[in-house]
């Protein structure tokens, strides 16, 4: 029974695995990945650091939070309604391998491709403006724990049965700059009224905000540990309206 299991494990993590590789070949060079995933949260960046009198460090802990943040979340609205619209969508569903297995791999693509664009921005912060990072470990976890979780959230708006991307595009951008808005990103938590600092909590943003504060800076408002502990729940929780909007699709014939 154990050994079943074990190789049913195995076989899932092989079809996730093919399913963010086919990804990664056929859809991050496209012109809508491009610009929603790699160009926006530098343009967001730059926008808000112009003229301000910002350390290195500090501006590398916003940058790091903004690209995790909007390169992760970009992939699922824009990937799976375009594969809807050319069928190869429908044949990964009708494929021998469960939902979960299917949905995991797209949300393995997203947190893969923004692990890399992090990582290029931090060799930019480092190598270019000299910044340094107090607990790299701590830099690691949170990058990898935030690209997974943000990467669920779009999977939310990707699960919407449509096959036009823009259907999805503009809902999901405009919650997106919701939750950085509400966010620490662009006010510090200690700086913010408490009323604000109420609603910043909603947003996953300000815990990876806050991650990459303790990882950067050497210091946080809040637990790393908590940070951690809650972008790993926001993570899991954002897996579950993609699995129930696609059973609810597959009822009604979408």
């Amino acid at each position: 029974m154990k050994s079943a299991w074990w190789q049913r494990l195995r076989d899932e993590l092989a079809q996730a695995w093919t399913v963010m590789l086919k990804d990664l070949r056929t859809q991050y060079l496209r012109p809508g990945m491009i610009m929603f995933a790699f160009l926006m949260p530098f343009f967001m960046f730059f926008s808000f650091a112009v003229r301000r009198d910002m350390a290195a460090a500090q501006g590398v802990a916003r940058l790091l939070a903004l690209t995790t943040f909007f390169t992760a979340s970009a992939a699922g609205p824009f990937i799976i309604p375009l594969e809807r619209r050319v069928g190869t969508y429908d044949r990964l569903l009708a494929a021998p391998m469960s939902l979960l297995t299917l949905l995991a791999g797209k949300a393995a693509v997203g947190a893969l491709f923004a692990m890399g664009v992090s990582v290029f921005s931090l060799l930019v912060g480092v190598v270019a403006f000299g910044a340094t990072i107090a607990r790299p470990w701590l830099l690691v976890a949170g990058i990898t724990l935030g690209s997974f979780s943000f990467s669920a959230l779009g999977l939310i708006f990707g699960s919407i049965p449509t096959r036009n991307p823009g259907d999805v595009q503009m809902p999901s951008t405009l919650l997106r700059w919701a939750l950085m808005f509400v966010s620490g990103v662009f006010i510090p938590l200690a700086e913010m009224a408490p009323a604000a600092r109420a609603v910043a909590y909603i947003s996953p943003l300000t815990y990876a905000q806050d991650l990459m504060n303790h990882a950067v800076l050497g210091m946080g408002t809040l637990s790393s540990w908590l940070d951690l502990a809650l972008l790993l729940a926001c993570g899991l929780l954002f897996m579950v309206p993609p699995v129930l909007m696609h059973r609810r699709a597959r009822r009604l014939g979408y």
